[in-house]
C-alpha cells in the first residue's frame, strides 16, 4: 500500500517535504484514474466543507449525537414528534448547504470520462448539485418524503410548507447541527410541535426518504452499487471512515476481485488494509488536483 499519511511516527516530515509526498502519490493516483473505469464511494467527508458535519472523522459529532434508528421512529410517537421539531430546522441548513470543490472535481472526473458512477452514503444531493449525474444514493435523499403506509413520496419542500402552517412561529434556538439533518434543540423548545400525516392514506406516518441506523438498504440500491464495482477497474474512496459495513461491503468486493482502491481521507478508515494507495489530506484540496491531472492525462492522449 502506498500511504502519504504522516501519523506522527519516528520519521517527521517537514510540510515542503510532506507536500512533496502528496504531489507524488496524486500522480499515481491520477494515473490510476486517468485510465477509466473509475468508480467512486463518498461519504460524510466529503460534504464536511459544505458546512454538513460527519460521524466519524474531524468534526467528531458521533461522540455526542445518537442517530435516530428507524425502530424508535416508527414505534414511538414521541421520539417522532422530537424528531420531526429538529429535522424541521435542520432541513434549512442542509437545504442552503453549497457542494464544494471535492464534489465539483467528482463532477469533473465525470465529465471527461473516467468515471463510471457514484456510489454515495450522503444523504444532501451535494453530488448532483455539483453537477454529477450519474449517482446511486445509497441511503436515500432527504430531499424526499415517504409514507410508511401507502408509499406516496413527495418533496422535502412541500412537507417543509406544511410543517410551518401547523407550527406557525417554532423557531427554537439551534445547539448544534448534526450529519443526518437535525440539529439539537432544547427540549422544552419542542413542547407543542405538531407533526403532520399523509395527504393521500389520511393518517400515514411519514419520514424522510433516508435509510436510518436499524433500517436496510433497499435491495436494488445494493445490487445497482455491485455491479458499478464490479465493473470498476478502481474503487475511489472519498471522506468516509468505513466504520459500518454499508459502505465497507463494497471495498471487500473490490479487493476480492482483485480491482485496486485507492483511499482519500482525514484519518483511519477500517478499509485501509486493503487499500493500494492512501491519502490523508482534506478533500476539498486533493480532488481539484486530481481532477486537474487527469484531465491533464486524458487531453495529452486524445
Amino acid at each position: 500500500m502506498i500511504d502519504i499519511a504522516d501519523h506522527g511516527g519516528a520519521v517527521r516530515r517537514t510540510p515542503r517535504q510532506h507536500g512533496c509526498v502528496i504531489d507524488a502519490q496524486l500522480d499515481a493516483l491520477a494515473r490510476l484514474a486517468g485510465q477509466g473505469g473509475v468508480a467512486v464511494l463518498s461519504g460524510a467527508g466529503l460534504s464536511t466543507e459544505s458546512g454538513i458535519p460527519d460521524y466519524r472523522g474531524p468534526s467528531g459529532v458521533a461522540r455526542r449525537h445518537t442517530p435516530m434508528t428507524y425502530q424508535t421512529f416508527v414505534g414511538d410517537p414521541l421520539a417522532r414528534r422530537r424528531y420531526w421539531a429538529r429535522s424541521h430546522l435542520g432541513w434549512r441548513r442542509i437545504a442552503r448547504a453549497e457542494p464544494n470543490a471535492g464534489h465539483r472535481a467528482v463532477a469533473a472526473l465525470e465529465a471527461v470520462g473516467v468515471l463510471d458512477g457514484i456510489i454515495t452514503q450522503n444523504v444532501d444531493g451535494l453530488h448532483q448539485a455539483g453537477g454529477a449525474s450519474a449517482v446511486v444514493e445509497l441511503h436515500g435523499n432527504l430531499d424526499r418524503i415517504v409514507c410508511l403506509a401507502c408509499g406516496e413520496g413527495t418533496s422535502r419542500d412541500r412537507h417543509d410548507d406544511r410543517l410551518r402552517g401547523a407550527n406557525p412561529g417554532f423557531d427554537a434556538e439551534i445547539l448544534a447541527v448534526n450529519p443526518d439533518g437535525d440539529v439539537e434543540l432544547d427540549d422544552s423548545a419542542l413542547d407543542g410541535f405538531e407533526t403532520v400525516d399523509c395527504t393521500t392514506c389520511l393518517g400515514g406516518v411519514l419520514k424522510p426518504d433516508v435509510v436510518f441506523f436499524g433500517e436496510a438498504v433497499p435491495v436494488d440500491r445494493v445490487r445497482e452499487s455491485y455491479a458499478l464495482v464490479e465493473a470498476a477497474r478502481l474503487l475511489l474512496v472519498l471522506g468516509s471512515s468505513l466504520t459500518v459495513m454499508s459502505g465497507r461491503r463494497f471495498v471487500l468486493r473490490a479487493a476480492k476481485l482483485g480491482i485496486p482502491v485507492a483511499i482519500v481521507n482525514q484519518g483511519e478508515t477500517r478499509g485501509d488494509a486493503y487499500a493500494d494507495l492512501r491519502v490523508d489530506a482534506p478533500l476539498g484540496t486533493v480532488l481539484p488536483a486530481l481532477a486537474q491531472r487527469v484531465s491533464g492525462l486524458t487531453a495529452s492522449s486524445s
